[in-house]
């Protein structure tokens, strides 16, 4: 029965295996420990753990995960390939480390090309199958689950379907529970998958799934054209992480099969966790995640035309495909020199600030003053949160400031040779700041002026406000505005910021790299202790 007619489908997560060989990403065993928690907090059905055996750090996951992880909704998967050419499935090592990790469920990749059982494994057609075949069968008779990976499964179809359905053939009848037609090159198109899987569902009682890469920029489609063609099964990646260009994205996959076809997949109630668990990965994995990524980014749901958002003043609906509420997301109001009254007071209204029609008028006239010397608000909603509510009247009362001055010294070679070993840079930053009426001053070294000013800022102030030691620095990026001036240039400095939770960006603008770090690495501290869970409301008013 296909997806459609039985209106669910089962969600493989992959991320800890496929989506790990995304250049960049590099997993510690504690991030794969944390990374399965939000997958069984977000209820995909099957997380693949990854390759036991392959490697040091893979043995120690799967020995901890045993002891360490209690999924509650999700079944782990343990990873691998069938036996070598010409080998014995009870000596083979893989097939042994696969039974070792002691999953229920085991997954086994196999060639379903012909052009790479020939040239790649340099063995016959018929020892192709038969490694499936047998592999498959000795799992099975070993008491696990098989799902059955059909590697290079579209481009072989297209190439030799006879023998890529005999491969399909005798991986069922050894008794595969799942076939999972995979498109490894990432290379086909809709077409070609509607076309592939339904010759599958039609040819094959076994359930079949779809394994798609994001090559041809077809991932999602893909995924979703196979489950509208019989597939029952979709693997995948959060946030579509993967080699080369990525996995087709779970997330958009979920959305999109639960939210426009209606076909069940994670749990109703599970589905506003969408958006949090993206974020929560992609910290993890120490990405930031795109900011239009389809449902889940920053800006999915951001509206910067002033017609949009007159309009979703009246109907929320008139320009937003869904409610973003319901995958955890929200509507957002960019603030630029573009804007208009009407965003401007639909952005105070939603942060709840109270702006009378004339102040509104002052804010946006300051608006496009700061944004000619080179203020960007539409990517550092912090920011222009603190202006409008200092605009209304609100002044911050967690400290004053009086002073601040950074000292560095550079001992060593004015010129980086080749051979140079190192260089001693030691940087100083001393603040003074009032707290609570006293005159404190706070001293910090760092391996450089924003780090020595954070910490010295920190020094001073996480004694009285201890939300601090979860306020963390996620990205610092800086631009040179008018490049004519050289090294006296005006300089555009964004801090992205995180409580764990949520994430804001701040922003500062100065001909000063150092005090435009500043502006902003301030305003990112005090809206994070704004916005603190505990305090949240305290000191808005």
């Amino acid at each position: 029965m296909s997806a459609v007619e039985n209106n669910s489908i089962e969600v493989y997560d992959t991320t800890l295996r496929d989506g790990s060989q995304l250049e960049g990403i590099s997993l510690t065993v504690e991030d794969k420990l944390r990374i399965a928690e939000q997958l069984d907090y977000l209820g995909v059905h099957f997380i693949e753990g990854g390759w036991p055996g392959a490697n040091p750090k893979d043995d120690e996951f799967f020995a901890r995960a045993e002891k360490e992880l209690s999924l509650k909704t999700s079944e782990f998967v343990a990873f691998g390939s069938t036996r070598r050419a010409k080998g014995k499935v009870d000596q083979d090592q893989t097939l042994g480390n696969l039974l070792a990790a002691n999953t229920e469920v085991v997954c086994i990749v196999g060639k379903c090309w012909d052009y790479h059982v020939l040239e790649a494994l340099q063995t016959s057609l018929e020892e192709g199958i038969a490694m499936v075949s047998d592999s498959v069968e000795y799992l099975v008779a070993n008491g696990r689950r098989v799902f059955f990976d059909a590697e290079h499964f579209f481009d072989g179809y297209k190439n030799n379907p006879e023998f890529s359905l005999q491969v399909l053939e005798a991986a069922a009848m050894a008794g595969a529970e799942r076939l999972i037609l995979c498109d490894t090159n990432g290379g086909s198109l809709p077409d070609d998958v509607e076309l592939a899987v339904g010759a599958v569902v039609t040819h094959l009682d076994s359930g079949v799934g779809v394994h798609m890469h994001n090559d041809a920029g077809c991932g999602v489609a893909n995924a979703i054209t196979g489950v509208k063609a019989g597939a029952i099964q979709v693997q995948g990646t959060i946030n579509g992480y993967g080699e080369r260009t990525g996995n087709c994205d779970l997330v958009a996959v979920i959305a999109n099969l639960t939210l426009k076809m209606g076909i069940k997949t994670i749990s109703e109630e599970r589905l506003s966790r969408l958006t949090p668990v993206s974020h929560h990965v992609a910290e993890l994995v120490n990405l930031t995640l795109h900011p239009q990524q389809p449902y889940s980014g920053s800006s999915a749901f951001a509206h910067k035309a002033g017609l949009h958002t007159s309009a979703i003043s009246r109907r929320p609906d008139a320009y937003e495909h869904i409610d973003p509420k319901v995958i955890g997301n929200g509507t957002r109001f960019v603030v630029s020199e573009m804007a208009g009254r009407s965003t401007l007071e639909l952005k105070a209204r939603d942060l709840g600030i109270d702006i009378d029609g004339k102040v509104l008028g002052d804010v946006v006239e300051v608006l496009k003053k700061l944004e000619y010397e080179g203020y960007h608000f539409e990517v550092a909603d912090a920011s222009l949160e603190l202006l409008m509510r200092g605009a209304s009247g609100w002044k911050q009362s967690f400290f004053d400031i009086e002073s601040f001055q950074v000292d560095m010294k550079h001992v060593g070679s004015g010129s980086r040779a080749w051979n140079e070993i190192s260089v001693d840079v030691d940087t100083r930053a001393v603040v003074n700041l009032i707290v609570d009426g006293r005159k404190l001053a706070g001293v910090g070294d760092g391996n450089g002026p924003v780090n020595a000013i954070d910490t010295a800022l920190r020094s001073i102030l996480t004694d009285t406000y201890p939300e601090l030691n979860t306020i963390s620095l996620v990205d610092y990026k800086v631009r040179v505005l008018n490049t004519e001036k050289g090294t006296g240039a005006v300089t555009r400095v964004l801090l992205d910021s995180t409580n764990g939770d949520t994430a804001w960006t701040t922003i500062g603008v100065s001909e000063n790299i150092i005090e435009a770090s500043w502006q902003a690495l301030v305003d990112s501290i005090v809206y994070g202790l704004l916005h603190a869970p505990h305090r949240e409301g305290e000191d808005s008013e």
